[in-house]
């Protein structure tokens, strides 16, 4: 779940796209990542793709990135302990809510291992208020636990593993946009989804 995410925006973008996309090799560069739901659907769509790379500002967002491609074993290992964890407090919000706040707590001290972060960056994902992603001027993520009575799915681990799988053919920046452009060719695909104060 991400804020802004084009999943609904998918067949609109679609009828965007160049005629002779599927004719010819091409490089797909995607500068503000986010969700990655153009990303996926382009890699699964269109097998001539010959490099995907992609770029965020948001450490966060792309070290989680960074995870699922190169340790996805042990992050899922690390969810699913946690998803049980999590679920032992099912009839107990009280129980719940601590357990959420020390893991944001834990994910804001920002000194864990990757692998740690970014199943913290997952974790919060899940289960804060609608899936949002929001820090304060000290970078701290500050959701408050969602509100849901049904217990969420904290470990995909089938959806984890199949992105990890796709993101072995993609190149993972984290910075400021235009680097994106060293990446570029003769036969490029840009596409563009900029936050709003760009």
């Amino acid at each position: 779940k991400w804020a802004g995410g084009k999943t609904q925006l998918i067949d609109q973008i679609k009828e965007q796209l160049p005629q002779n996309i599927q004719n010819e090799n091409f490089t797909f560069i995607e500068p503000f990542v986010g969700s990655g739901a153009i990303l996926f659907w382009m890699l699964d769509k269109f097998p001539n793709i010959k490099n995907a790379i992609i770029n965020d500002i948001n450490l966060d967002l792309i070290n989680c990135y960074k995870t699922i491609k190169n340790n996805v074993g042990e992050l899922i290992d690390t969810l699913s302990a946690w998803e049980k964890e999590y679920h032992a407090f099912a009839e107990d919000q009280d129980a719940k809510k601590v357990y959420y706040y020390a893991k944001r707590t834990l994910f804001n001290e920002r000194n864990s291992k990757q692998v740690i972060q970014s199943a913290l960056f997952i974790f919060l994902n899940r289960t804060c208020f609608n899936g949002l992603y929001r820090v304060n001027s000290k970078n701290k993520f500050n959701v408050p636990i969602g509100r849901s009575k049904s217990l969420p799915k904290i470990c995909d681990q089938e959806n984890l593993l199949l992105v990890s799988e796709v993101l072995q053919r993609t190149t993972i920046l984290n910075g400021d946009y235009t680097a994106t452009l060293n990446h570029a060719t003769d036969n490029t695909l840009f596409y563009f989804d900029p936050p709003i104060n760009l």
